[in-house]
């Protein structure tokens, strides 16, 4: 007899089963290969390690970095963060995070040195992503490295937490799903162009509960960035990830890279079992997406969700063009945005272009907008920045401002008339001093254009770098194909270098001096302090007055703005709760119609919304923070966002899933003002009057450990086993991914320099 085969699998199958370390009650438990941390969803997490005594498991597979709060100006005369950095809350994170890689000993990418950039620029470049592994970081934008073949995913501060602890997480299988892009790109269409045209097609929530792969031929042909580019825009998709089967593509990219395999042996070992990484033929789909490649052209955003797009040669859109159940939204939309309906995208004036972000920060989107300046010039067209125009040009990292440089990028921006920023996250979310100002309409190369994403009123338009750099000229929204002509595949002169030439090695960072739950100095045994630390109220029946809302598409932005990120605690945020829509962003003061400004809704403990994909957006935890803080423990909607659905889990509350018919007849009892009660222990929702309950079904064992505030850190670490088993046959069947320092049999591994005489960091 023949031996048995497994059932065709796809990619996104053979990740995720490759690093199922225990499967029983509750979500199997994966193994995290790589962890990307920095300054904004840290402080909590490490602060919940000192208080349970706990030590990071796996110093070797976390990487550190500051992007989001950090000011983007010249650091010539930097000295410390303490002198250099202005706000004093922007400050205290990355001092916390500072102190916090000290303590814990891990690796880290500091404002002087010259690899820090943006988490999801620096672990491709330094080697860190690879092919097949698992990838975690606090930022929705993770799935950035799932152009390499990897599943790779945001997460909340509990989470951090978690994968610090264990190096383990858990997580339900998603869904497959496969967008798959066919043909020739016509002239002047890029990555950027194509993501946008696909979230387009399926919507902010098309791709909920799903992995995307991305395949077919058109993928099959772009260069590593604009791949990740895609990928890092999955999360816009509604996507818990994005994936794209490596190739030799990938494995040019990554080779000799600082934290990639050994050349040799382990070189070879390792791209044998990456090319084992592709989906098998016959294996199925849950969802499966055509795209015609000739479809697309230059397209930008026109309202306040990347869904919002229209080609370049399009027209404001008219809200009597929606379904009546989309309308208000659009509505809402165009008067944020200053938009009237039918007014053509190329007659649209900016004030400002931001080029960067995780999205668009590499080198080639350097030399793609560079490519625009100089044939606007040769074809007679404008070469400086348009009058009234400010622009700039924030690198995604220091390696990446480092190669501009030598390529003499930096030369034609600055020349045009853009300033040429230090690496970091910038205007793209304006956590940093990098904002608009109300009203002031930006060409952005970012990846969300939310109402107040990039500064309080600002308005955002997302699109490629190319057609930034054209807007940034005219001064108006542009279609590029008509500044580059005949010039549009060519290089202009350009001087091209290889990466190659800006890498030095990583360093193992000291032995944590800090007491650990090994050490005599650890406060309490681990089980008793992962209970006394969770703090988690059970959920049983609540009940209490629910707030009614309607809106489709409720952001963590909506729900909790950028500028009360920079906490150290994770309490406190009930005021700032939806900030934008509850308050005058001017003045300050509660506007009087909404909901949570009005009684008896001041007083809600659960909100009923109706419109679909609640929570969408950032992995910021924060979001539910700000509604615990505030009293609402249950949220009841259509559909949520993956991570703020989980993040709601990690902190008791309820993200309860209804029919829409169910939600509408509980929405009338909230505008009403009446009292409603979940009822978890019997998973019905108890309506006033004596009308019918509503029932309700939850994931067994997440229900489980809500009626008993059960803490995850302390049922995962009962596993402790099973993780010990699971690094064993880890390291023997994919030793490469053992990081720097790790200990194997008595020894240390150590990085091999790429060059001699490399000047050490202090990292």
């Amino acid at each position: 007899m023949p031996a048995p085969t497994s059932a065709p699998r796809t990619l996104y199958d053979k990740v995720f089963d490759d690093h199922v370390v225990y499967s029983g009650e509750g979500d199997t438990l994966l193994y995290i290969d790589r962890h990307l941390v920095h300054e904004v969803t840290s402080p909590q997490a490490f602060e919940g390690l000192r208080n349970a005594g706990r030590k990071v498991r796996r110093p070797d597979c976390t990487l550190v970095t500051v992007d989001h709060n950090i000011p983007t100006v010249s650091r010539k005369n930097f000295k410390s963060v303490s002198t250099f950095i202005g706000e004093t809350d922007s400050r205290a994170q990355v001092v916390a995070l500072e102190d916090n890689v000290k303590e814990f000993g891990l690796t880290y990418f500091g404002m002087d040195d010259k690899r820090q950039g943006i988490v999801h620029i620096i672990g491709p470049e330094q080697g860190f992503t690879l092919p097949g592994t698992t990838v975690c970081c606090g930022d929705s934008h993770t799935s950035t490295h799932g152009a390499f073949g990897a599943l790779a995913f945001g997460i909340g501060t509990s989470e951090v937490e978690h994968i610090l602890a264990t190096q383990t997480l858990p997580q339900a299988k998603s869904k497959n799903m496969r967008i798959n892009v066919e043909g020739k790109l016509p002239e002047g269409v890029g990555s950027k162009d194509v993501v946008l045209h696909i979230i387009g097609v399926i919507g902010t929530a098309g791709g909920t509960g799903c992995v995307i792969e991305f395949a077919g031929s058109t993928i099959r042909e772009l260069s590593m960035e604009a791949r990740m580019s895609i990928c890092n825009m999955s999360i816009e998709g509604g996507a818990r990830a994005g994936m794209i089967a490596p190739d030799e593509i990938t494995f040019e990219y990554l080779k000799g890279r600082p934290l990639s395999p050994r050349e040799g042996e382990e070189w070879d070992s390792a791209v044998a079992y990456w090319k084992t990484l592709k989906t098998d033929p016959g294996a199925k789909y849950d969802i499966e997406v055509e795209i015609k490649a000739e479809d697309i052209i230059p397209t930008l955003t026109w309202g306040t969700s990347p869904q919002d797009v229209v080609p370049i040669n399009g027209v404001v859109p008219n809200p009597a063009d929606f379904p009546e159940s989309k309308r208000g939204n659009v509505i809402r939309s165009l008067e944020y945005m200053g938009l009237t309906a039918g007014t053509p995208m190329e007659k649209i004036k900016i004030d400002k272009a931001f080029f960067g972000s995780c999205t668009n920060g590499r080198i080639e989107d350097m030399r793609s907008a560079a490519r625009v300046i100089i044939a606007s010039e040769k074809n007679g067209g404008p070469s400086k920045v348009a009058e009234g125009v400010y622009a700039m040009i924030v690198p995604g990292s220091g390696l990446v401002k480092q190669q501009a440089e030598a390529e003499g990028l930096d030369v034609i921006f600055k020349k045009a008339g853009f300033d040429w920023r230090e690496a970091g996250c910038s205007m793209c979310l304006g956590m940093n001093p990098d904002q608009l100002k109300p009203g002031e309409r930006c060409a952005s190369t970012s990846n969300r254009n939310f109402e107040g994403r990039q500064g309080a009123g600002g308005r955002t338009h997302l699109m490629s770098p190319a057609m930034v750099a054209a807007a940034a000229l005219t001064g108006y929204f542009t279609d590029i194909r008509k500044i580059m002509g005949t010039r549009g595949n060519e290089d202009g002169g350009l001087k091209i270098t290889s990466y190659f030439d800006y890498l030095t090695p990583v360093e193992v960072p000291a032995v944590p001096e800090a007491p650990t739950e090994e050490t005599p100095e650890g406060k309490t045994p681990v089980k008793a302090t992962a209970a006394a630390s969770a703090g988690l109220p059970k959920f049983n029946v609540l009940r209490g007055i629910a707030a009614p809302m309607w809106e489709a598409n409720i952001d963590t932005d909506k729900i909790i703005p950028k500028q009360f990120l920079k906490t150290l605690l994770r309490t406190g945020l009930g005021s700032a709760l939806f900030w934008p829509i509850r308050y005058d962003v001017k003045t300050g003061e509660e506007l009087p119609d909404f909901v949570l400004n009005k009684e008896p809704w001041k007083h809600s403990s659960i909100l009923v919304c109706t419109g679909a994909n609640f929570g969408c957006g950032s992995s910021r935890e924060h979001a539910p923070w700000a509604l615990n803080d505030f009293g609402i423990r249950c949220i009841l909607a259509p559909s949520f966002g993956d991570i703020f659905k989980t993040n709601c889990f990690k902190n008791g509350m309820l993200p309860l899933e209804l029919p829409q018919a169910d939600l509408d007849a509980l929405y009338e009892d909230a505008s009403a003002g009446l009292e409603l009660a979940i009822d978890l222990e019997n998973q019905v929702v108890v309506r006033p009057n004596g009308k019918d309950p509503i029932p309700f079904t939850v994931d067994a064992f997440r229900r489980h450990c809500l009626i008993n505030g059960l803490d995850d850190i302390g049922l995962t670490l009962e596993h402790r086993e099973n993780i010990e088993q699971f690094e064993e046959k880890r390291t023997s069947v994919w030793p490469w991914l053992d990081g720097v320092g790790y200990a194997k049999k008595g020894q240390k591994v150590v990085a091999v320099p790429l060059k001699k005489n490399v000047k050490k960091t202090d990292w």
